[in-house]
């Protein structure tokens, strides 16, 4: 029988609005338009001109026949135009494919396939990469080359030749910069696209959408302790996970976004100092580089800043140096199909008088679901039944909730699978512990983590196959102080066969990114069980003792 709540109380335009994180842009216009929004070199732009110039790209997209469902694909650093993608695309009702810029040529145009790309914007840095990835590839988009003024030479690599037919300066100047852009027809529409490198030879494409995207923008304010005014620092690439949604975050609080291209101990310092940096998330390495810094690198400041990071959890020694340096310390955890970091390891103060090894086991631990997650749960992948919340039985972590993936691009089969039971299985190995925070235990598919990006062993483990000398070999994690994790190769030769750890490396620098050749070589006998199965536990525990 109907509910007398139900009769006559329809949706409507007035009380029933799509999600989407475009609004927070238009508010934070509107309410702080001289704010400054941006900080890239010595350019600073404020709200008022961030709409705009947000507003003038997707005028220029639509020019160019852009709309509902196509792909843009970004190839950029933690620059203005970047930001300026994440509304400007999605405002046509686009989606905002954002590259990896470590990747290489056949990765990148496999994704520019898999996608349907029919707009690249490039930072010329790395024009060369593209170049080769467009000649291998069918799709044939048009190409904009992003020339960054305010950093001619300030790049790790230099800058490439032009590759495109249009200037992006250029190209979002013949916008209208009060273009009428459009909000999604529903909140399920798709708002971005992120691929993950996952156990198979081809990454999958995650897709995100409004919904979740704006939720999780909410969220990020909460977990990351954000008032009015953050000012946040671009150490994480905003190509991954979309930069954990603070691209669209920090305009919640009218929050100023501190861009830089590429992270270096002295500007970081400089920008904390110089700015007032109050937030930044990031991989070890990052805390690595601040805290190991030269004396004539590091600046006073006088903020405590706070550092989200979302990798393996810190060893207390690290904790204790951020700590002594002027940050705050959350850890985090997530994947690319929850938009980023959903759990965290919410602090309790009376934890601060435990002893220290006490405390380092509280902190080791992953902890309990954003307030934007519905559910966290660990379970038995086979059964779906909840594991004893014991901190002891082993099961798959898994999500549900606004803030997991709409699904894998053109892969249904890989998407049921996640999605079994109702649950997202996350893949990772974990415990529940008596007070409901969970702990990774390990990940069940040898994903390695290294510098915050996911490096899939069965891709490094297929390059090494490659070479004429390699009989059997296994990639593993080994513990890496800088990065998080490292990838190991053990690697078994054929009988009668030679080859030197420099000749091994050499080959998986022609067929790998370069963050995903390995950092050591070991030649041994592979273990493998009597079914020839590879014993990755094995090497796992060698690994611990090199």
């Amino acid at each position: 029988m109907p509910s007398i709540y139900d009769s006559g109380l329809d949706r409507n335009p007035a009380n029933h609005q799509p999600l989407t994180p475009l609004t927070y842009l238009e508010r934070a216009a509107a309410t702080y338009p001289k704010q400054v929004a941006i900080i890239h070199g010595d350019s600073r732009v404020t709200y008022r001109d961030f709409w705009r110039r947000s507003r003038q790209l997707a005028s220029a997209l639509a020019g160019q026949g852009i709309g509902k469902g196509d792909t843009v694909t970004v190839m950029l650093s933690n620059t203005p135009p970047m930001l300026e993608a994440h509304f400007g695309v999605p405002m046509v009702k686009a989606v905002l494919h954002s590259l990896n810029t470590r990747l290489d040529a056949a990765v990148i145009a496999f994704q520019l396939d898999h996608a349907e790309s029919r707009i690249v914007i490039v930072d010329r840095e790395f024009s060369t990469v593209m170049k080769e990835a467009l000649a291998l590839a069918r799709v044939k988009p048009l190409v904009i080359d992003y020339d960054d003024p305010d950093y001619p030479d300030d790049a790790p690599y230099p800058k490439g030749e032009r590759i495109g037919t249009l200037d992006y300066e250029e190209f979002v100047s013949a916008g209208d910069p009060e273009f009428a852009w459009s909000m999604p027809e529903d909140e399920w529409d798709a708002i971005s696209l992120n691929y993950t490198s996952g156990t198979t030879g081809n990454p999958k494409g995650v897709v995100y959408h409004h919904r979740g995207a704006a939720l999780m923008a909410y969220s990020n304010t909460i977990h990351a302790g954000m008032g009015k005014y953050p000012v946040y620092l671009w150490t994480l690439p905003m190509f991954h996970c979309n930069g954990w949604c603070f691209p669209w975050t920090l305009a919640v609080q009218a929050g100023t976004h501190v861009c830089l291209r590429w992270v270096r101990s002295a500007a970081m310092y400089d920008a904390i100092a110089d700015h007032g940096v109050t937030h930044l998330c990031g991989a070890p390495v990052v805390m690595s580089l601040l805290i190991n810094a030269k004396d004539d690198e590091k600046r006073e400041f006088a903020q405590t800043v706070t550092f989200n990071t979302a990798a393996a959890p810190p060893p207390e020694a690290v904790l204790s140096g951020m700590a002594e340096a002027g940050f705050a310390v959350t850890h985090l955890y997530g994947l690319t199909e929850t938009y980023g970091p959903a759990v965290v390891n919410e602090w309790h103060e009376e934890w601060d008088a435990l002893p220290p090894a006490e405390r380092t086991t509280k902190k080791a631990r992953q902890g309990v679901r954003y307030a934007a997650l519905e559910g966290l749960t660990v379970r038995d992948p086979e059964t779906m039944e909840p594991t004893p919340a014991d901190g002891d039985t082993i099961g798959e972590v898994m999500f549900r909730g606004n803030i997991v993936m709409k699904g894998y691009l053109k892969n249904r089969p890989a998407t049921d699978e996640a999605f079994a039971g109702g649950w997202f299985h996350s893949g990772d190995l974990g415990v529940m512990h008596p007070d409901g925070y969970i702990q990774l235990k390990d990940r069940s598919k040898d994903i390695i983590i290294s510098g915050g990006e996911n490096i899939s062993s069965i891709e490094v483990e297929d390059a090494l196959y490659k070479h004429p000398a390699v009989a059997s070999c296994g990639v593993v994690a080994r513990a890496d102080e800088k990065w998080g994790e490292s990838p190991v190769a053990y690697v078994e030769l054929k009988p009668g066969k030679t080859a030197t750890e420099d000749e091994i490396l050499d080959h998986c620098r022609t067929l790998l990114a370069r963050f995903k050749v390995p950092k050591m070589v070991v030649f041994a006998e592979i273990p493998k069980t009597s079914t020839g199965k590879i014993q990755k536990f094995v090497l796992r525990d060698m690994a611990k003792r090199l």
